[in-house]
């Protein structure tokens, strides 16, 4: 009989040399407690070494599929067929396929399974030629398979720890309700009720353990005014043990989480220090792989978990979702919402780095997650703080902020849109200015030139009279004239009396006809 072993470096085709022990499986482990005694019971007849991790990965995946891969069928066709043997499967799936395909003869049993076990126990012995360092490398690569079914597990104990928690403080709620409002962490309240039990022992019971001394007062002194209903032993027993399985699956639960973070700093460290544990391993179960994790952009990543959205999203023609399950990381949760999308962005950028560097680096440390996680909380700091530090380029220089001014037109009100009149344009406004002045400067020659005739006129009847007075004995028609002169000159005199009495020379008589002809 032959025996199919998958390991992670290779498939190994064994020899099963005395199979009358096979049929003592209570001590067919016996058989295994040394590598020499290994070897007088299987020996090794062929072993298929894989090429590198992609290769190894490629194999597993199948082999958790049922699936028979290429390399592992030209193996079965050129060993098993040749050697016309049953075949020994530690998978009834995966024997069942290989009956179906190549028909060969395949037995799977509980002492195939003691077989195996004594096997894997002997490993290093039964195959010569690899080395435990290679083995332990190979195998860390694939336990990123295994991180899926973790973080599953924990899902799941978390939704059935809430439920048990719920139910446990509605029932127990019912005789002491003051407890619940008291003590608000969930393991604190079962182990004090798991100790305690009914409501009067609290009296004398000690929960300094749990509690400290000021609470502990106060869950007495509740105790004693309590306005709970009375319960039967049977019902405060049901209680308690709803209590233990509470306590047993939070301990489990806190032992899964501890497991879970010493694989992932196992396998990827640097992701471990850039999002957690938890945010780490569901990328990585997301994806399928940390190497297909590793084949994705940061955009990919930013929005990994988000496709409904995404897609609803775009055929909406909305705004795309800015994180996934990036989300919920510590470093995107500690932000103000508005910088939610920059920090899911940069940590994103940063993230693919450290799954790749952890993907195909050779080198284990998390060395390089720590130094971008702590420029993510630089970064973080100056966005916080409203900082206009440069990051990008030199980073040396800082940006000078320029002081704010408001550089708009102050608008004024505006009173002349109440006025009823109407309105004339500001060429005729002018031209009614200089019409206006043009008027009023003619008004004023026009009086000065009156002023200056009447002037004369006064003169000249004063010139007569003298006239009249000296030549009395001139002749009676130059008298008749006279006369008539000094009837029309009449009214002149009458407004405006002479004053003055020298008699004005013949040459200055002469000067005022010539200035009165020029005036006409």
């Amino acid at each position: 009989m032959l025996v199919l072993f998958e390991t992670s470096v290779g498939y190994a085709i064994f020899k099963v040399l005395n199979e009358k022990k096979l049929q003592e499986i209570d001590s067919l482990w016996k058989e295994f407690e040394t590598p020499e005694k290994a070897n007088k019971i299987v020996k090794l007849k062929h072993f298929e070494k894989f090429q590198d991790t992609a290769e190894a990965l490629a194999a597993f995946t199948a082999l958790m599929e049922g699936k028979i891969n290429k390399q592992l069928k030209k193996v079965l066709k050129k060993i098993v067929k040749e050697a016309h043997e049953p075949l020994a499967v530690a998978d009834a799936k995966l024997g069942g396929v290989i009956k179906e395909k190549l028909n060969l003869s395949c037995i799977h049993s509980p002492v195939v399974n003691e077989l195996m076990r004594g096997i894997r126990s002997q490993m290093d012995g039964l195959i010569p030629g690899v080395e435990s360092r290679e083995m332990t490398a190979m195998c860390l690569g694939l336990a990123h398979r295994w991180l899926s079914n973790l973080r599953s597990l924990l899902d799941d104990l978390d939704k059935e720890l809430n439920n048990y928690i719920m139910r446990c403080r509605e029932w127990y709620g019912w005789h002491f309700p003051e407890l619940g409002k008291i003590i608000s962490d969930n393991l604190t309240y079962c182990k004090c009720l798991q100790k305690v039990g009914d409501r009067k022992n609290y009296a004398s019971a000690t929960l300094s353990e749990f509690l400290p001394e000021e609470v502990e007062a106060e869950v007495k002194a509740a105790a004693e005014i309590s306005m709970g209903t009375e319960v039967s032993e049977e019902d405060i027993c049901n209680i308690l043990h709803l209590c233990t399985q509470v306590i047993e699956i939070s301990e489990y639960r806190t032992q899964l989480y501890e497991y879970l973070q010493n694989r992932m700093m196992a396998i990827a460290p640097n992701v471990t220090v850039m999002v957690g544990e938890l945010v780490g391993a569901r990328l990585i179960a997301h994806a399928g792989s940390l190497l297909n994790l590793a084949k994705h952009a940061a955009s990919t990543v930013q929005i990994l978990g988000a496709e409904k959205a995404l897609f609803r999203a775009l055929k909406s023609r909305r705004d795309t979702p800015k994180y996934g399950l990036i989300y919920h990381a510590s470093l995107v949760g500690q932000t103000s919402p508005k910088n939610k999308g920059k920090i899911s962005r940069m940590l994103a950028a940063k993230t693919v780095l450290a799954i790749r560097y952890d993907a195909f680096g050779e080198d284990s440390s998390s060395a390089m997650g720590v130094e971008n996680r702590a420029k993510l909380e630089a970064r973080l700091r100056t966005l916080e703080d409203r900082g206009i530090r440069k990051i990008s380029g030199t980073g040396k220089a800082l940006a000078k902020a320029e002081k704010y001014e408001h550089k708009s037109e102050v608008k004024t009100y505006d009173p002349s849109g109440d006025s009823t009149l109407p309105t004339y344009s500001k060429k005729r406004k002018i031209e009614e200015v200089d019409t206006e002045g043009e008027t009023t400067e003619k008004k004023a020659k026009k009086a000065k030139i009156k002023i200056k005739a009447e002037e004369v006129e006064e003169e000249e009847e004063e010139e007569e009279k003298v006239v009249i007075v000296e030549e009395e004995t001139s002749v009676k028609k130059k008298k008749k004239k006279d006369k008539k002169k000094h009837i029309k000159e009449e009214p002149l005199s009458e407004e405006e009396p002479c004053t003055s009495t020298a008699l004005p020379s013949p040459e200055k008589k002469k000067k005022k006809k010539k200035k009165k002809d020029n005036l006409d």
